[in-house]
């Protein structure tokens, strides 16, 4: 039985993704809503009716079956079958009747949630709907950072400046070696396919810097002609390079003598003490040869974020679900859900510390890992096939989530997976000893 406690959860958790869907609607106009046709992004009135579908789809016609509330939505919005250079040429409803099918749709999932018996798989697939929402939230956000848009304004959002100038978190940290269970233990809440299922893992010990590369840092790479040198590069990064044209992060551009970032529609001083992010796996790597350091194995970011040292040395055997603890994420700890609208020095949210003392593994910026993105041992997919299976052995993993990311999605054990010349996603890299 589904206590109303865990439904009024789900309410609320709809309700707030919806708002935020709405927010990243609000403000462009018809050329905007459809944008330019890039690989990297979506058309937004395409992912916003794709959104509903999803909802549609994956809980009320799974769950109570019947046709969709909007026609044709199975050829304009399934993912699985639209390919992505032809959603610009489909005849997409208008914003307002796109809206208007965003808006049926959560009515009945309410109505479904309020008035109907929920069971567990009711609950894992609303579950399901809500944090794909979250995910094309976080994305409708770094495309109008992509297209110049302006920045969204976000109904919860507060001041870009929220955590001010604290400087930076210099140094490493120290984490034992030893096995530990790598990934999501049964009888979690909630679990994407891709961590399941914990599996016992042996790292030797190593020292992992105690936050992410900062601006400064990278800089430092950018001024020593880091992107003009063949040898830090691996060769299908210098051949990225090669083709992109690169010569620094992909929205800093040099100006008075100084240097400066898009943000969003405007240019911004760079600011020395941020994450840098909008990087790519191959500019993560060619920074860590230039820097004689190297990323970490997605078992290590783990073992740092979620273990705990053991006073016999090693690791307990009880990991945390955050690195703080197992309280849920709020702004002391993380910069999370786009309360700042950007990136916070790296040395903020120092109640967020892992046991081992890493700062701001959750938010602020994704991290990339040296791993591809494999699946784990007894890999079976779950209701959404097409959401892990088809990208194993093509993408990076990167841990931590960013400053867009939504608290109740982000934990120790997700895992994000993007091809490595990605340079869209708001991504950084923290480094280890060799």
């Amino acid at each position: 039985m589904i206590v109303p406690a865990e439904i009024q959860r789900l309410i609320d958790d709809l309700t707030d993704a919806r708002a935020r869907t709405l927010d990243l609607a609000t403000g462009l106009d018809g050329a905007q809503l459809t944008g330019p046709r890039l690989d990297i992004v979506n058309p937004i009135l395409w992912e916003i009716g794709h959104v509903a579908w999803f909802h549609e789809y994956f809980v009320l016609r799974r769950c109570d079956g019947g046709e969709p509330r909007l026609g044709d939505a199975d050829s304009l919005y399934d993912s699985s079958t639209v390919g992505h250079d032809t959603r610009w040429d489909l005849p997409l409803p208008s914003l307002a009747d796109t809206l208007d099918y965003l808006d049926r749709v959560r009515q009945a999932l309410l109505n479904r949630l309020i008035t109907r018996p929920v069971d567990a798989e009711a609950v894992a697939l609303t579950q399901l709907a809500i944090f794909h929402e979250d995910m094309h939230g976080e994305a409708l956000t770094y495309t109008r950072q992509t297209l110049g848009y302006p920045p969204p304004e976000f109904t919860t959002a507060a001041d870009a400046d929220i955590e001010g100038e604290t400087g930076p978190w210099p140094g490493d940290a120290t984490i034992a070696g030893g096995t530990f269970l790598l990934g999501s233990p049964p009888g979690t809440s909630f679990v994407f396919d891709n961590e399941k299922w914990a599996h016992p893992v042996t790292i030797a010990p190593f020292r992992m810097a105690r936050a992410p590369v900062t601006n400064a840092e990278f800089l430092q790479f950018v001024t020593d002609g880091g992107y003009e040198r063949a040898r830090f590069w691996d060769t299908e990064g210098w051949s990225w390079r090669n083709a992109a044209g690169a010569r620094h992060p992909a929205y800093w551009s040099p100006r008075d003598g100084g240097w400066s970032e898009r943000w969003f529609d405007r240019q911004v001083p760079l600011r020395p003490h941020r994450p840098v992010h909008h990087i790519n796996w191959y500019e993560a790597r060619a920074w860590c040869r230039w820097a004689g350091r190297r990323l970490p194995t997605e078992a290590e970011w783990e073992a740092a974020a979620a273990t705990v040292p053991a006073s016999t040395g090693g690791f307990s055997p009880r990991k945390r679900r955050y690195p703080w603890g197992n309280g849920a994420p709020d702004p002391n700890h993380a910069n999370l859900d786009g309360t700042a609208l950007g990136a916070v020095d790296v040395s903020a949210h120092a109640a967020g510390d892992s046991a081992w003392g890493c700062r701001q593994m959750l938010g602020n910026v994704w991290e990339w890992t040296a791993n591809s993105f494999q699946p784990y041992p007894g890999f079976a997919p779950d209701a959404y096939a097409d959401y892990s299976a088809p990208w194993f052995g093509t993408r990076k993993v990167l841990r931590g989530g960013s400053w867009v990311t939504r608290g109740r999605l982000i934990s120790n054990t997700y895992r994000n997976f993007f091809t490595p010349e990605r340079r869209d996603v708001p991504a950084g890299l923290r480094t280890c000893a060799l």
